[in-house]
C-alpha cells in the first residue's frame, strides 16, 4: 500500500475517496480519528490518509490530477462593472451581479 493523498479537512479526502472508487480504483482511509492526538502528534500527522495498493497508484495519482485541473480555480469578471471575483463567488462582490458561471 502507498499513500497517494492528504489533506486537513476530511471531507475532502473522503470526496476523493469516493470519486476514485466510483472510478474503480480500491482505496482506503487511514487516519480517520487521528485528529484527536493533536498536541502529542504535529497537526499534520493527523491528517486524514487515502492509501492504495501498489497495482492502483499510478491510476489514482492520474485521476487525482484530473481532479484538481478541474476543480475550476479560475478568478471571473464581473460583466457589469468589470471587478475581478474568486471562483467561490456566485455573486460579484462589488455589484452583486450574478455570475456568468451560475446556472439558471
Amino acid at each position: 500500500m502507498k499513500l497517494i493523498y492528504t489533506h486537513e479537512n476530511k471531507v475532502i479526502v473522503e470526496n476523493t475517496r469516493n470519486y476514485l472508487q466510483k472510478q474503480g480504483v480500491d482505496c482506503e482511509l487511514r487516519n480517520e480519528f487521528a485528529g484527536g492526538a493533536i498536541g502529542d502528534l504535529s497537526p499534520i500527522q493527523t491528517w486524514p490518509e487515502l492509501w492504495v495498493s501498489d497495482e492502483y497508484y499510478d491510476q489514482a495519482a492520474e485521476l487525482i490530477a484530473q481532479l484538481s485541473d478541474e476543480s475550476g480555480d479560475d478568478n471571473w469578471i464581473c460583466p457589469e462593472c468589470g471587478e475581478e471575483n474568486a471562483p467561490s463567488f456566485d455573486f460579484c462582490w462589488n455589484c452583486q451581479c450574478v455570475s456568468p458561471h451560475v446556472s439558471e
